[in-house]
């Protein structure tokens, strides 16, 4: 039997907060017995929401903390001045090894700066960067950076590279994952000063599967597994194609209730459409890594429901089964010995 993977969960984050974290804490659990799941926030809270639920009492857990960061408030300021806040208190027991991850749908900028701050970053690993993976016509993509470092190097984006790849081959399971960087042409000549900078550096990067650059155009119809980028870039990326997909769903709803006979053609492509739509659905992939740092911390979306906490959770024990930390870990150390 594999060993249990803890995972703090941030009841108070997130605009569903704590109603939703706690179902899908308890979804999560249900479907995977290796699984503990610590909520950390105000206990009295969390109790009296728990008690509704039937669930296996060992695995979850209630962890006092008494303060909240909101999402307005300065990241630095808050980790600082808010020692019982909930990300606080939960990255604190992934640092003292107390648990696996911390997951939370809080405030972006107080994750980010507690991961690098708190949980600390691997030995090698020069900028941790988000991740989340994106739904495509082939599957999923992974997109790093998508909002932790807006003014990155060559060097960062390589590293990206490398981690991204160890992801999708371990968590996703794609075999030797096409890497490319995202750029306005396909041309290597193209792109601004850091893309130039990086391309000729992925080239001759040993261990990953590059196969040069991709327009925006091209990530939807899935054509590379790993897409590179600083993080400014990848946020709009991101935001983009989550506004569109709302966008379209919605359009294709109205579309089909807008006369008799399209509410009677959407009654037989319901099914079909229903199974088309889960793909494209980015809940169903879970949050998103912080990679590179001495624990798991994953962001899921400030309005994330109770499935998407629950395949976050459970996406925290693949991470663990699968030591992605260590072999993320391998890779950058022996880089920094063959650099010395």
């Amino acid at each position: 039997m594999s060993e249990i993977t803890k995972v703090v969960l941030d009841a108070m984050g997130g605009d569903n907060a704590p109603k939703e974290m706690i179902k899908g804490a308890v979804e999560a659990v249900s479907k995977e017995a290796g699984l503990k799941v610590i909520l950390v926030g105000r206990e009295e809270e969390i109790t009296s929401e728990l008690a509704s639920y039937n669930y296996k009492k060992e695995q979850i857990e209630v962890v006092n903390a008494t303060e909240v960061i909101e999402t307005a408030e300065p990241p630095v300021n808050a980790i600082r001045r808010k020692k019982d806040s909930s990300i606080v208190v939960g990255m604190k027991m992934v640092k003292k090894g107390e648990a696996d991850a911390f997951v939370s749908a809080g405030s972006s900028g107080a994750i980010l700066v507690g991961g690098q701050t708190i949980v600390g970053r691997l030995k090698g690993v020069e900028r941790p960067p988000l991740a989340p993976l994106i739904p495509t016509e082939k599957g999923v993509s992974l997109l790093i950076d998508c909002g932790a470092n807006v003014d990155a190097r060559p060097s960062h984006l390589v590293q990206f590279a490398k981690m991204g790849s160890i992801y999708m081959e371990h968590i996703v399971g794609i075999k030797n994952p096409k890497v490319a960087i995202v750029n306005i042409g396909a041309e290597e000549e193209k792109g601004n000063a850091l893309v130039k900078e990086t391309f000729p550096l992925l080239k001759e990067t040993k261990g990953i599967n590059f196969t040069g650059s991709i327009e925006a155009r091209e990530i939807p119809h899935g054509q590379a597994d790993v897409i590179v980028c600083e993080a400014f870039t990848g946020n709009v990326i991101l935001k983009l194609t989550e506004g569109l997909a709302s966008t379209l769903v919605g359009k294709i709803k109205e579309g089909m209730m807008s006369t008799l006979r399209s509410k009677i053609g959407a009654l037989l492509v319901k099914p079909a459409l229903k199974a088309t739509l889960k793909e494209f659905d980015a809940s169903e992939y879970g949050g998103a890594p912080l990679l590179g740092l001495n624990g798991l911390v994953v962001k899921t979306h400030g309005s994330a429901k109770a499935k998407e906490v629950s395949n976050t959770l459970i996406q925290c024990v693949t991470f663990k089964n699968q030591k992605i930390n260590e072999k993320i870990k391998e890779c950058i150390q022996t880089d920094v010995i063959s650099a010395e």
